[in-house]
């Protein structure tokens, strides 16, 4: 199992000098991957539904910063040498397809192919509307046509993409990304459409477990989606097996036991031994890479859980 962290993209904890020191930490202590969120501008009204709180209420904007997420990307590739780091997730639609490309590529060069592409479809309407992109109700076909032809670009000579939301034609795109054939492309989501896009596009799926209307959050659920994900991949005469697992607990406590929808103990909370436990289970059914909640309520106490997880849970989970 490999382990990930995310970084703030606003607040003291966003500040270069922290950011530096965490991402430094989390390598120096084994961490495997470090996760960018992504946000370009955030309405000062927003009434979309964010899909992982019970309320669909978005509290990550009230003052509207936020860094841009492959500059910080970027940024922590530079002050690295071994962690990858995943964009978690790029939603597609924000970028031109041609542009995020070339970034995505140059990235991965820089870094010595350390990049982790994941992609989304998007949920923010009033951001979608300020960054003039496609329409918001296409989101789902222009993600799946960017992808498409961020393939086509990295892999081919001579690119050609004719499609609704992506056209590339008469161009050389080079350099070509370092990993071979191209940087894995981690689909997020949970919802039918998003399953479906990971088994024909995707080299993996990583949901979020705690989205109230599509819920991941006990090994049961998560099965039986990822079988339909393989499922999805075999009917595009993909080979089911090829399609790796990740996931993102970003509730993860282990300090304390929180209770889940049933009523019981919520998955990878309580004591280390617990979530020892459950990381065990999840690598059995298949999941390779977990992502886990590890910001505390200041900078210092981010390095203290980041720490505290690396020396006291890891160990317990070989």
């Amino acid at each position: 199992m490999e382990f990930g962290f995310g970084v703030a993209m606003r607040g003291p904890a966003a500040a270069p000098e922290f950011l530096e020191r965490q991402v430094k930490h989390g390598e120096e202590l084994g961490l495997d991957i470090v996760t960018v969120s992504d946000h370009v501008i955030i309405p000062k009204a927003v009434g979309s539904i964010y899909p992982y709180s019970e309320d669909g209420a978005f509290s990550g904007g009230d003052a509207g910063e936020c860094l841009e997420q492959l500059t910080v990307a970027m940024f922590l590739a530079a002050h690295t040498s071994s962690i990858r780091v995943l964009t978690s997730v790029m939603v597609l639609p924000h970028r031109p397809p041609v542009l995020a490309a070339k970034i995505l590529a140059s990235l991965d060069v820089l870094s010595g192919g350390r990049l982790l592409v994941g992609v989304g479809a998007g949920w923010m309407r009033e951001e979608f509307e300020a960054l003039g992109t496609a329409p918001y109700e296409h989101r789902g076909s222009v993600a799946n046509d960017y992808i498409r032809a961020f393939k086509e670009m990295w892999t081919s000579d001579s690119p050609e993409y004719n499609g609704a939301y992506a056209q590339v034609s008469d161009v050389s795109f080079y350099p070509k990304p370092v990993q071979d054939p191209h940087p894995p492309i981690w689909v997020g989501g949970e919802s039918p459409p998003a399953l479906r896009r990971a088994g024909q596009l995707g080299d993996a799926w990583y949901p979020i477990g705690s989205n109230p209307t599509f819920p991941m959050d006990t090994p049961e659920l998560l099965a039986e989606a990822m079988a339909t994900v393989r499922r999805h991949a075999e009917e595009a005469g993909r080979d089911p097996e090829s399609i790796d697992f990740g996931y993102s607990a970003g509730w993860y406590d282990d300090g304390e036991e929180k209770t889940g929808r049933s009523g019981e103990r919520l998955i990878f909370t309580g004591n280390p031994e617990q979530v020892a436990s459950d990381i065990r289970e999840f690598e059995a059914l298949g999941v390779r890479h977990l992502v886990i909640g590890l910001t505390g309520q200041t900078p210092d106490g981010t390095l203290n859980r980041m720490e505290r997880f690396a020396t006291e849970v890891r160990p317990l989970t070989k």
